[in-house]
């Protein structure tokens, strides 16, 4: 069955970094479109960022435009999110989403705080 595990949030002080790891299986993870989402506390959950196979174009939220990078490593069947010059306005539970299959996985947890 389809799997998707993030690993990599945790607390972090404005203008700091994190990579967010998403590692897939149960599909052939070279051939799909792959996007990081996001749901701050009492929001909508949020599109971030979206990458296409098998490594080709991205697009951003303009609200993180600049600042954060998706990439993916099919070999490993990992998609990351790399974020920088993180604001407080970041901290949500970012999840990794499948849009043709439809999967989700369990969330990690992005807090930033001085």
């Amino acid at each position: 069955q389809v799997q998707l595990v993030e690993s990599g949030g945790g607390l972090v002080q404005p203008g700091g970094s994190l990579r967010l790891s998403c590692a897939g299986s149960g599909f052939t993870f070279s051939t799909y479109t792959m996007t990081w989402y996001r749901q701050a506390p009492g929001k909508e959950r949020e599109l971030v960022a979206r990458i296409t196979p098998p490594g080709g174009s991205t697009n951003y939220a303009d609200s993180v435009k600049g600042r954060f990078s998706i990439s993916r490593d099919n070999a490993k069947r990992t998609m990351y999110l790399q974020m920088n010059s993180l604001k407080p306005e970041d901290t949500a539970v970012y999840y990794c989403y499948v849009p043709t299959l439809g999967n989700w996985g369990q969330g990690t947890q992005v807090t930033v705080s001085s």
